[in-house]
């Protein structure tokens, strides 16, 4: 992929994160996003650790290989998170992958007593291609949050193999949503719907 390409893909993360950060999705440095440049040989453009999601620029992403190492020997550091991404885009066959840390997503999955949360009945739902009608069910799995990002990622493989139903994110508890899809406008539709959800679901417990 050219260099005119890959500018143009980081400029369309970079507005994700301007509009996510102005919901309050993705404040300071939380939250990373990334896009498949290619498959073959793999090549995932993603956030570089440490910057503002709201002020991102060109030089704030990188290139990571199938493994999540930089392909510049001048590489910065990707995000800790890498190895999600890896997984949604090699597994899932994700096209582009997204993640945002919304108040609702953090207190909601502390809150919860289950290892999922269940919507049913809501006609955002449609916002999934699969679903054809608000009277739907999605369970969002949720997984304990830690810093052992490759064990978490095998995890999360191992359940999604046992549960194909899942909607195409998870949760992390006390952290944050992943949602991912074919494109960059799929993800960010997915992480709208569920952001939804999750206010909604806040709301309700007021």
């Amino acid at each position: 992929m050219n260099d005119e390409s890959v500018l143009k893909l980081s400029t369309e993360l970079s507005q994700v994160g301007e509009r996510f950060y102005s919901k309050n999705w993705c404040l300071a440095t939380s939250s990373n996003f990334s896009v498949v440049l290619k498959p073959e040989p793999f090549e995932l453009l993603i956030t570089v650790s440490g910057r503002h999601k709201g002020r991102l620029g060109p030089h704030d992403f990188m290139i990571v290989d199938q493994h999540g190492k930089g392909i510049s020997a001048d590489s910065p550091q990707p995000s800790a998170e890498t190895a999600l991404h890896l997984w949604a885009s090699q597994v899932q066959n994700a096209g582009a992958i997204l993640h945002t840390h919304s108040p609702a997503a953090t207190v909601l999955s502390e809150k919860t007593k289950e290892d999922h949360l269940k919507f049913s009945g809501y006609e955002m739902l449609k916002a999934f291609q699969s679903i054809k009608t608000h009277d739907s069910t999605i369970e969002v799995p949720i997984f304990e949050n830690t810093q052992d990002i490759s064990g978490l990622a095998k995890e999360i493989e191992e359940r999604f193999q046992q549960n194909p139903h899942f909607p195409p994110c998870f949760i992390l508890k006390k952290h944050g949503l992943y949602a991912w899809g074919e494109t960059i406008p799929d993800a960010e539709r997915h992480i709208e719907c569920i952001e939804f959800l999750l206010e909604c679901r806040l709301l309700e417990q007021r």
